[in-house]
């Protein structure tokens, strides 16, 4: 039997299901405020004693992502279930590229995804092994043709984009993300490595997720 979500709301379908991943941003608060009956829906799935993991496309740690929560009132029950791309991305780079020298592209507030190794980032592209692509430059976040331009002779290196969404409405506020620059690079030829929804290395590690009866919203 098909269930209407709009009228009965995922509470409704809570007991079908182990384990849910939900999306944060969009779902969970707007990038200004948290949505209070996502908040509610989020009590109700642990009062099942069911699992839930909020997943965002957010280039930072977890760490940085759970502070921004409980500025806007978040539980620290709740914030303990957040997982990002970031954290994800991160752990891939600890394990393959620690020693490698690389090239942000992204606003200085994603600066933490790199602190442990940020003697490694030279302001040189053609002197990087690799490009990771957080998000847009504060003084080219609305100009994409300004990215083929960088990439030009760079595309031979492999790109790590922390985040594939292509836009994101902050508020009332529409803004590019990093897929949007990662799209530019290929667009050129170049190869890029995602990692966020909705790829899988995201879900494989927030989480233990075998043999669970999975819904993602």
């Amino acid at each position: 039997m098909t269930i209407n979500l709009d009228n009965k709301g995922l509470k409704s379908i809570i007991e079908n299901y182990d384990l849910f991943f939900i999306d944060l941003w969009g779902v969970v608060h707007n990038g200004v405020k948290l949505n209070e009956k996502a908040i509610d829906v989020l009590a109700k799935i642990s009062e099942a004693k069911k699992n839930y993991i909020l997943l965002t496309n957010a280039p930072r740690p977890n760490s940085i992502v759970k502070i921004f929560l409980e500025k806007m009132g978040m539980n620290k029950n709740m914030r303990e279930n957040v997982y990002t791309s970031g954290e994800a991305a991160l752990s891939y780079l600890k394990k393959n590229f620690l020693e490698q020298s690389f090239y942000h592209i992204g606003p200085p507030r994603d600066f933490d995804l790199f602190i442990d190794f940020k003697n490694k980032k030279t302001q040189d592209i053609s002197k990087s092994n690799y490009l990771l692509c957080t998000g847009l430059y504060d003084n080219h976040d609305q100009d994409l043709n300004y990215y083929k331009e960088l990439f030009a002779n760079s595309i031979s290196k492999k790109m790590i984009c922390t985040n594939p969404d292509l836009i994101v409405d902050r508020g009332e506020k529409r803004e590019y993300c990093a897929g949007s620059v990662a799209m530019v690079f290929e667009k050129l030829g170049g190869k890029v490595v995602y990692f966020g929804k909705p790829y899988p290395e995201v879900y494989n590690q927030s989480i233990t997720n075998n043999n669970k009866k999975v819904i993602a919203i």
